[in-house]
């Protein structure tokens, strides 16, 4: 699944070439976002979600070839918030790991929580799969969107026998939209936090976009100061804090620690963002750190890992890089953001909602003003 992922979907040539899809899903976006400003007696709006639908939307054009969801639309409120459960319950200690004995009987109904919340999203997307599926039936062959690649490697054997599922495609959209919607809000709380980083990403928007232009993907290298407002993101909050997890395949005596085949690995690429022995004054916000600094976080630089490293290493870095980049961007360059008393409550509350993800607690609801050009 990954190889074809790889060959298919994330090659560079691919990702070019659809980067008038991106940019439509975030016009959509700022659409959205203006109009839920104009309708709310507050003027807030719930930032986190808006970038969710964007970025389903492209993923479903990459996969799907058409747009999945809208702010209206049941389908898309449905998924997020079904998400967000299972990434929670998903993400509890359970006493299960200690006493498997108790695995029947899912004393802290855990597995119950976070099957429910798998359930509907996998509904969603069967019901997405599905359509396609009827629409083949039809006019087989009229789309080469990454769904079309999968269905014609299951026909032809090409995946080695691998039979598509609902959870495949589940996996990608849950991959692709919820790490880019909570990264994004976090950066955006950080920098609504330090109003002086907040200038300077935006003084280096005008420069190099500029003020009557819109921000496109072609500007993310000349923007170094964002890219490091970004990397400072990851490495306090990254997205998945103990990455997948690895599992030994065969025993080994790593560092003096024996460690037994099958054992569940977890690295803590959370901890390692914030530790004094990698990083100076860790707790602090600093995307200076990273100007003149050849640290990425591509799996080089074990000091920032946020999409792991190694042969296990997320494989959709490249996209992840220019969405992450693309929105934030679009957000700071179109909008002045503020929050008021009540949204400082919720800004201030820097508490996080463990799971397999960390997105925050409270979530982030500001109020955006449209730059005038």
């Amino acid at each position: 699944m990954k190889r074809i992922m790889t060959v298919e979907m994330l090659v560079h040539k691919r990702i070019r070439e659809t980067e008038q899809i991106r940019r439509r899903c975030i016009v959509d976006m700022v659409e959205w976002i203006n109009k839920e400003a104009a309708a709310a007696e507050s003027g807030r709006v719930h930032v986190a979600r808006f970038v969710f639908l964007a970025s389903f939307n492209m993923l479903g054009n990459l996969m799907l070839s058409k747009d999945l969801v809208s702010p209206d639309s049941v389908e898309g409120s449905e998924f997020f918030e079904a998400m967000i459960e299972m990434m929670e319950w998903s993400g509890h200690p359970n006493v299960v790991d200690l006493f498997p004995w108790l695995k029947w009987l899912d004393p802290q109904g855990l597995r119950r929580n976070a099957e429910r919340g798998m359930g509907k999203t996998l509904e969603i997307v069967g019901g997405f799969v599905s359509e396609r599926l009827k629409e083949r039936q039809s006019n087989e062959g009229t789309k080469k969107d990454f769904l079309e690649v999968l269905l014609e490697c299951e026909k032809t054997g090409k995946d080695e026998g691998h039979k598509i599922s609902n959870h495949d495609l589940n996996e990608i959209f849950l991959a692709g939209s919820e790490t880019t919607s909570s990264s994004t809000e976090w950066a955006m709380v950080e920098l609504l936090s330090h109003p002086e980083v907040m200038n300077k990403a935006k003084n280096e928007l005008a420069q190099v976009v500029g003020n009557n232009n819109k921000f496109e993907e072609s500007h993310i290298e000349n923007l170094p100061y964002l890219q490091a407002v970004m990397k400072e993101t990851l490495r306090l909050h990254p997205p998945i804090p103990f990455l997948v997890p690895r599992r030994a395949i065969e025993e080994t005596n790593f560092m003096g620690y024996q460690i037994p085949k099958d054992t569940q690995l977890f690295v803590n690429a959370w901890a390692i963002g914030r530790d004094p022995e990698c990083w100076d004054e860790p707790l602090s916000f600093k995307p200076e750190r990273f100007l003149g600094s050849k640290i990425d976080y591509k799996g080089q630089n074990f000091e920032l890992i946020p999409f792991g490293a190694g042969r296990r290493i997320c494989a959709g870095i490249p996209l992840a890089h220019r969405m992450l980049h693309l929105v934030l961007g679009t957000l700071l360059h179109e909008f002045e953001w503020r929050v008021d008393e009540i949204g400082r409550n919720g800004m201030m509350d820097t508490r996080e909602r463990m799971g397999v993800t960390v997105r925050k607690l409270v979530p982030l609801k500001a109020i955006p003003r449209k730059c005038s050009t």
